[in-house]
């Protein structure tokens, strides 16, 4: 289950992510829960408070560039998911 913290240093994280506009433009769509225990896969999120809660560690960039991980925000889970089917994280932010 993906149980993300969102970290203030970049060296605390272990990816850079940047929200992008379109869903199109995104490696992965991913959907907001409200108990760690809906949060699912890589694409279903639960935001903690503490490191030792977090399952990935994320820290937010203004420019896709930057981003080893392009995001986009969807309103329902069976939206969510990878959209770039052979990125690197795959598996990685819910472990």
């Amino acid at each position: 289950m993906a149980k993300i913290l969102e970290v203030k240093y970049e060296n605390q994280a272990d990816a850079h992510i940047c929200e992008v506009a379109h869903e199109s433009q995104a490696d992965l769509c991913w959907h907001e829960v409200h108990y760690a225990t809906q949060a699912s896969g890589d694409a279903i999120w639960f935001f903690v408070a503490y490191a030792n809660q977090a399952s990935f560690k994320v820290y937010r960039v203004k420019h896709a560039s930057q981003a080893d991980l392009k995001i986009f925000r969807v309103s329902a889970p069976e939206q969510a998911g990878w959209r770039t089917k052979d990125h690197l994280m795959i598996g990685k932010l819910g472990k």
